[in-house]
């Protein structure tokens, strides 16, 4: 059998970040977490890898300890469909903060209600109420 789980490599904020998306998105709960130890190529009790469910879908993180030449990128977004329009609001007022509105919440003629933001962790979410 073979599963497949979106991956989100951070650079030393990966707890944080599971953190916010946990408190902001229903269904959504960290069920394992991996740090780096003493002697280990991460800095110590950054996270090695973690497994977090976010309105009950599976997702994979890490701290990667090597410098890369490149981060998140709005091209690959999280898109999570909400039943009502409070928790659709909530939602885009946590996650936009400190990070950028591409599309504010509004009629795009594909959905009623619909805003793109990338968080500030520089992760992409497409955020539309559910019709």
């Amino acid at each position: 059998m073979a599963t497949a789980r979106p991956f989100l490599m951070f650079t030393g904020n990966a707890q944080a970040a599971m953190d916010l998306y946990v408190a902001t998105l229903p269904d959504s709960r960290i069920m394992r977490v991996e740090r780096y130890g003493q002697g280990e190529p991460g800095p110590v009790h950054t996270v090695k890898v973690a497994v977090f469910a976010l309105c009950g879908g599976e997702f994979m993180c890490s701290d990667s300890p090597v410098k890369h030449d490149f981060t998140f990128t709005p091209s690959s977004s999280i898109f999570v469909e909400f039943s009502t329009e409070e928790e659709l609001d909530r939602a885009f007022d946590i996650l936009s903060d400190e990070g950028k509105v591409f599309m504010p919440l509004g009629n795009y003629g594909f959905s009623q209600r619909f805003g793109w933001v990338s968080d500030r962790f520089g992760v992409s979410w497409q955020l539309n109420q559910a019709v």
